[in-house]
């Protein structure tokens, strides 16, 4: 029998302080290849602080981060793409006076070897990267359903698509690892719905690897394999998202332990986001 695949992402003990708060906590978990791995937990629990570190805008105070094998502590922040790690934000950083080819060819600079006249002056080597970008673009045009909205300004498009538009510019990357913090952040239960079916898409036909903060519960229980759950930046649990959204802990963790002993059931299997965080935001007060 051969041995089980290396973990393609590796946390080890991350501890993170910023001032005098400690917000991460002896933080340790594997995510394996194309696995599509979910960081739930309380506003305040440290997810986006995590994602933070991962993407390299913190460095941990202690502790270890390593991407195939490879120690991403010694990685630059701008260095992720070339090893093909992507991200998204909570908030939209699309440049709303372009079109929806222009953002998403966006994603392809680390590709683009061109200097700085050269682009100015769209020439040469610019002229035939800037071609060939666009031409690599248009399947994840397709992919993601945006060929209906290629040539509008990103300020004429509703909400929903530009979220779609900030995930292919992501893509663009042409990444192996995919980080998303709350894709789904702002939209109505049809939009959730409907990008969900995206991301799903782009995974599967791409074959990325994903790790997803979100707070919409149905969003994590119908596309997560694994649910890390973080509470005071400390792991409570991993395990399959069902079974970790009604696991005690989490359910104390996200109502406070006076709410859950009261009404175990106050949570049902996709609501524990906002109850929660009131609750949880209720009791500290």
């Amino acid at each position: 029998m051969s041995a089980p695949a290396a973990p393609l992402l590796e946390v080890r003990d991350v501890e993170l302080r910023i001032g005098g708060l400690h917000i991460l906590r002896g933080v340790t978990f594997d995510v394996r290849e194309h696995e599509f791995f979910t960081v739930i937990g309380p506003n305040g629990a440290g997810k986006t602080s995590l994602l933070n570190v991962l993407s390299r805008i913190y460095r941990p105070t202690t502790g270890s981060v390593a991407f195939d094998g490879r120690s991403l502590l010694d990685v630059s922040r701008t260095g992720l793409a070339d090893l093909g790690i992507a991200r998204t934000f909570q908030n939209l950083a699309l440049f709303e006076h372009m079109d929806v080819m222009d953002n998403v060819v966006l994603g392809r600079q680390r590709l683009m070897r061109s200097g700085v006249l050269t682009g100015a002056v769209w020439w040469g080597r610019a002229h035939r990267e800037e071609t060939e970008a666009r031409q690599a673009c248009e399947p994840l045009i397709d992919l993601l359903g945006l060929g209906a909205f290629l040539n509008r300004p990103i300020r004429d498009l509703p909400y929903g698509i530009k979220k779609r538009i900030e995930l292919a510019r992501a893509l663009a990357v042409e990444p192996r690892l995919l980080l998303l913090d709350e894709p789904a952040a702002g939209m109505n239960d049809e939009e959730t719905d409907e990008l969900a079916g995206w991301i799903l898409t782009a995974k599967q036909e791409l074959g990325l690897t994903v790790v997803m903060i979100e707070h919409d519960m149905g969003m994590v229980t119908r596309l997560g394999d694994r649910a890390l759950v973080l509470d005071f930046g400390t792991v409570v649990t991993i395990e399959a998202p069902r079974a970790a959204i009604a696991d005690p802990r989490v359910i104390r963790a996200y109502l406070g332990d006076e709410t859950a002993a009261a009404d175990p059931t106050a949570t049902g299997n996709v609501a524990l986001d906002i109850p929660g965080d009131r609750a949880r935001k209720a009791k500290r007060a």
